[in-house]
């Protein structure tokens, strides 16, 4: 059987899903995690703010707010200016909670990513103004004791999240 893909570079069919190394022009191919910024925004009172998927994958379920890091962006970055698109508001960013390696489902591919979580705080009094496009409804959910989230990776933050805070 023979992969169906083409090369960066030369646009020559490749023979091998990455790692593989183009026959025509020699360019390597590689399927790197793509990187994510995400928060866990605290209340104080032992919750964190989930909000429910608008769109797939995993639309309808509760996720953490955040999303791919732009070229070049630093992963804190990213969140923060994740919590301005998805929540308007600019959060204090916190300590940093870990990096998990996950999935994420993309025009029918299925792409490895690399979480990178934060912990977060509102600013006292700011509303939320959630993107209708990201999010149908947000909510405080216990830390101690989450639902399970949109991936995996979000469990296992929460998780960790829970034991840095205790």
């Amino acid at each position: 059987m023979t992969f169906a893909g083409h090369c960066f570079r030369c646009g020559a069919a490749l023979v091998a899903a990455p790692p593989s190394v183009c026959r025509t022009c020699g360019y390597e191919h590689y399927l790197n995690a793509r990187p994510t910024a995400s928060l866990i925004v605290l209340d104080g009172a032992g919750r964190f703010l989930a909000l429910r998927r608008a769109r797939p994958p995993r639309e309808g379920l509760w996720e953490t707010p955040g999303g791919f890091c732009d070229g070049w962006e630093e992963p804190a970055d990213a969140a923060r200016r994740e919590a301005r698109e998805e929540l308007g508001v600019d959060v204090e960013l916190g300590p940093f909670v870990g990096m998990y390696v996950g999935d994420y489902e993309f025009q029918g591919e299925r792409l490895p990513v690399l979480d990178c979580f934060f912990l977060a705080t509102l600013p006292d009094g700011a509303p939320l103004r959630l993107d209708p496009d990201e999010s149908s409804e947000a909510t405080w959910l216990p830390l101690a004791d989450p639902p399970p989230m949109a991936f995996a990776t979000m469990d296992r933050a929460l998780r960790d999240a829970a034991t840095l805070t205790r």
